[in-house]
């Protein structure tokens, strides 16, 4: 079984997320033109838990933090996790909001979300 940061065998995801870390860095910093998005193969995801009937999520994340956090599934706060162990990554997520999502067709979409401004 592969393990995780710091050999823990509960994080099922981390080493595949820590893979394509450098890949999610640049989609959240090309983001700020517009929703980037990067097709993943289904089977290296199958591969780590055949038994899952999805993989599928939506995460937004602002300041650094999951909104809703106890609804967000492992495979996402794994995403987060991973995320956080990069500087680069982490100044981004603390300075912006932004929602990862994985459709059923393995697609990662990374869009950064800016607030609204105020009309005057």
């Amino acid at each position: 079984m592969q393990s995780g940061f710091f050999g823990n065998p509960n994080q099922i995801y981390t080493t595949l997320w820590n893979k394509y870390r450098p890949s999610i860095l640049k989609m959240m910093m090309a983001s700020e033109e517009g929703p980037q998005q990067y097709k993943f193969y289904s089977h290296e995801f199958k591969a780590l838990k055949p038994t899952e009937k999805t993989f599928s999520f939506a995460m937004q994340v602002d300041k650094g933090k999951a909104e809703r956090a106890t609804k967000v599934p492992i495979i996402a706060k794994e995403l987060l996790a991973v995320l956080q162990y990069s500087k680069k990554a982490t100044e981004l997520m603390e300075g912006h909001k932004y929602e990862f999502k994985l459709d059923r067709n393995f697609l990662l979409h990374v869009t950064r979300i800016t607030n609204p401004v105020n009309p005057e």
